[in-house]
């Protein structure tokens, strides 16, 4: 079919696509999309989240930081199973339906949770357990890997052309109150069921089990998902979804991803995953105040997200990105510094705010942006397979590369640098990307 009168059709056809859903079913089905999205992610921050108390179980026989260095390898390497979850079930959604994948994406999530709730110390097992361990970290990250471009995809093709920005930055809402939770739940631990002690000795299991409950329940409400009518009109128009020859002809957007992710993918883990343990590690606050300064942190971060999508909606995304791209690169530097040699936990709090000021100008727009960069019959693959290759390498390795200048080569400030670097290099790619806004490919079927 030729692509100019499948564009013409899908243009004339948007509206009428979007008035097929009413606004409850549509309301509804973002919603139950995204509760899955904050559960999978919760998943995955329990892991940076309570890596301090569990590391020991699983890493015996080396020092306090070899057993966090090793753990945080271990969070990474779960990165590199996420562009094969991207592959599999991003393919998957392009091909037979964005609803199944969803169905498969958090039930590997939930199996590995489940796993790491249930292994046995090294002491007992040996090295079967940081094996295993390693195991569930990669089922998480085929899950995960699956998730993003597919979550992505659904919010975007069930939201309102003139609400995409809002509705992706409620998208990353779920992605952080991931972490909230998370955060919540060790503090909710730390303060009113056990000490320190238990905690290391068996009470980090809980929050993991409790994630595996999470993501069954939801599971059951995934399957009441409906599909598209973006997909179902692909489908009707017997246009090839889930084409590698299609996802190729279509480079430019996929190095686009690329670039556009590699900075601010790098600025969102240090601040999420990493900061817990660059409060503990580095500013060396208590482990009650570090809990505390991430979750109030974390809130704002939460609120930020929706307003600077809706922002979108009305001025483009690229001025947003600008924004990120330019004081990213000018403050990460003096913000991270200032706060290692702060003993305050307050000023602590506000330093990390404003580093959250600065980065939700690119996470409050980054799903939106992506899917708006490629047409229905490909578009889970071209958002999540670029985009998890980008996270593995500049993402997943943050809490090792930051590791690894503080304890192996003493100098951290070069992890500072290196943030920095990642952040200039996507400014750069922002100030001549366009703005996908006005020039969006979601009414694009191929």
């Amino acid at each position: 079919m030729d692509p100019a009168v499948v564009t013409a059709g899908a243009g004339i056809g948007a509206q009428q696509r979007i008035s097929a859903i009413d606004t409850n079913t549509r309301l509804r089905a973002i919603l139950i999309g995204s509760a899955g999205n904050l559960v999978e992610w919760y998943d995955v921050y329990v892991f940076a989240t309570f890596q301090f108390y569990f590391a020991g179980s699983f890493f015996t026989d080396v020092a306090p930081d070899r057993q966090q260095l090793y753990a945080s390898i271990v969070f990474a390497l779960g990165f590199v199973s996420r562009p094969f979850g991207s592959i599999i079930i991003g393919r998957m959604a392009d091909r037979i339906g964005r609803p199944k994948a969803l169905l498969l994406s958090i039930l590997l999530m939930g199996v590995g949770s489940l796993i790491i709730a249930l292994t046995p110390s090294a002491g007992l097992i040996g090295s079967v357990a940081p094996v295993l361990l390693l195991l569930a970290r990669l089922l998480q990250g085929l899950g995960q890997g699956g998730e993003y471009g597919t979550s992505c995809t659904y919010l975007s093709e069930m939201s309102r052309p003139d609400r995409r920005g809002f509705y992706s930055g409620i998208w990353m809402t779920t992605n952080l109150g991931g972490q909230l939770l998370a955060v919540l739940t060790l503090l909710v631990l730390q303060l009113f069921v056990l000490d320190a002690g238990q905690l290391k000795q068996w009470g980090w299991r809980v929050p993991f089990m409790f994630g595996a409950l999470l993501s069954f329940g939801f599971l059951l409400m995934r399957r009441t998902l409906r599909e598209t009518e973006h997909f179902d009109t692909a489908k009707r128009a017997e246009i090839a979804t889930g084409s590698w020859r299609e996802l190729l002809r279509h480079w430019k957007a996929l190095l686009l991803v690329v670039g556009f992710t590699a900075g601010g993918i790098s600025a969102f883990y240090t601040y999420t995953t990493y900061m817990q343990q660059f409060l503990k590690h580095s500013v060396k606050l208590p482990e009650h105040e570090t809990t505390l300064v991430t979750l109030g942190a974390l809130l704002v971060a939460v609120l930020l997200q929706p307003l600077l999508g809706r922002l979108s909606d009305s001025i483009g995304r690229k001025p947003l990105l600008l924004a990120f791209g330019f004081l990213g690169t000018l403050f990460t530097y003096p913000l991270l510094d200032t706060l290692h040699h702060t003993s305050s936990p307050l000023m602590a709090f506000m330093l990390i705010v404003v580093g959250w000021v600065i980065v939700s100008g690119y996470t409050s727009v980054t799903a939106v942006v992506k899917t708006e960069l490629f047409p229905t019959a490909v578009r889970a693959m071209g958002v999540g397979i670029p985009y998890a290759i980008t996270a593995a390498v500049f993402g997943g390795t943050v809490d090792g590369v930051a590791q690894y200048f503080r304890t192996e080569l003493h100098f951290e400030q070069g992890f500072y640098w290196y943030a920095t670097a990642l952040i200039f290099g996507s400014f750069l790619v922002y100030i001549f990307m366009p703005d996908t806004r006005k020039h969006s490919k979601i009414e694009r079927l191929d």
